[in-house]
């Protein structure tokens, strides 16, 4: 397939490495598995508050971004300090989508599959090799518990459970038809981080490759056992109440725009109980007796968590517009508000943009609403 032209470096931004927007600095702090501890959300409300914009920006990997950073240094330091940096080298690269109510509820998948140890190793060994720090900040890794929720969203390398031991191996998207054991999992998703080290050659995505997957596969000297499983792209996040297996309770919940004000988070702190940011821009609350989720509805409804999973903000993102970004052509953020008041969004998932770059697009069937020097077009 052909390549997009890779001659300049890749600046994917991280948490130390920032990027300057219109509005400032803009740092991305990455969260392996989209896990996030009580006091560490905490930390992230309260830099946002006295360092950024007042905003936590979910995105589309699971991370969590601060715009208008003021003093990046400071923002590093308290990150380290909260565990949330802990490697400056290989920051950028620990890129981790998993399944988010995966050990916690059930779904379509094999039975009693948890990748959340999983997420935990691969993380590590990520950090533990030096090599691996070259990585581009655009590879993207993938656990899937056999739902069907990540492996659909075009990891770079991932696995996919296809029995309560066995995982498929996915590269550049797809399934490979390499089947692996549980025990294999992570080495091999470390050998094939490897070997497209070693083959990439500026590219910054395993499909960018000549031969694409196939070339990870043939320095892995590893071949098909299986059939290949199809992974069409997950549409829609874990919004609302699901009963856990030990029967505690996990809360879904949408924000427009993938904007978390500080205050928001700080009281999800508050509850004190772990958070997971989801790669739909939305989160999810687990662990909570009834009694305690209840009142999270009560309190945080209001103050703009949706956990209506029929919400027109369940289906449309938008990247940040004017005044954030100087190529924007509208304040995507405002006009799309008002076309959410007025009852003017479709059925399916729309994304909306101030130009063609089309920042932070979904993957999947998505409608584009692109802003033109003459209004928006659908496309």
């Amino acid at each position: 397939m052909s390549s997009p032209d890779r001659t300049r470096p890749d600046a994917c931004p991280g948490a130390l490495q920032v990027h300057v927007a219109t509005d400032g600095a803009l740092a991305r702090v990455r969260l392996p598995g989209g896990r996030v501890t009580s006091a560490q959300l905490a930390v992230l409300a309260g830099a946002a508050t006295e360092l950024g914009d007042g905003d936590l920006v979910l995105t589309s990997r699971g991370n969590v971004q601060l715009r208008a950073v003021s003093d990046p240094d400071e923002l590093a330091r308290r990150l380290a300090e909260a565990g949330l940096l802990p490697s400056e080298t290989h920051e950028r690269v620990r890129n981790i989508l998993a399944s988010p109510l995966s050990g916690r509820v059930d779904g379509t998948g094999p039975a009693g599959t948890d990748v959340r140890g999983l997420v935990a190793d691969l993380d590590a060994g990520l950090r533990a090799d030096p090599s691996l720090a070259d990585l581009p900040g655009r590879i993207l890794f993938s656990l899937d518990d056999g739902r069907g929720d990540v492996s659909g969203l075009g990891a770079d390398i991932g696995v996919h459970a296809t029995g309560d031991d066995e995982f498929a191996l996915v590269l550049g998207g797809d399934d490979t038809g390499v089947r692996l054991g549980r025990a294999d999992a992570v080495d091999v998703m470390l050998a094939a981080a490897r070997a497209f080290r070693d083959a990439r050659d500026g590219h910054w995505r395993v499909t960018e490759l000549p031969g694409g997957a196939a070339d990870v596969l043939d320095r892995l000297s590893m071949s098909a056992s299986a059939s290949p499983l199809p992974f069409p792209p997950s549409e829609t996040a874990p919004i609302g109440w699901f009963v856990q297996h030990d029967a505690t309770v996990a809360l879904g919940a949408t924000v427009a725009h993938g904007v978390l004000p500080a205050r928001t988070a700080e009281f999800l702190a508050a509850v004190d109980r772990d958070v997971i940011v989801t790669p739909w821009r939305s989160l999810v609350l687990v662990d909570l007796d009834e009694w305690a989720a209840e009142q999270v509805v009560r309190v945080l409804a209001p103050m703009g968590l949706i956990f209506d999973a029929e919400s027109p903000w369940a289906r449309v993102s938008s990247c940040v517009g004017s005044p954030g970004c100087a190529k924007s052509r509208a304040d995507v953020r405002a006009d799309l508000d008002a076309a959410v008041a007025a009852d003017e969004i479709g059925a399916g998932r729309e994304h909306w943009v101030g130009c063609e770059r089309r920042c932070g697009r979904p993957v999947g069937e998505v409608t584009d609403v692109v802003a033109t020097d003459d209004g928006y077009r659908r496309t």
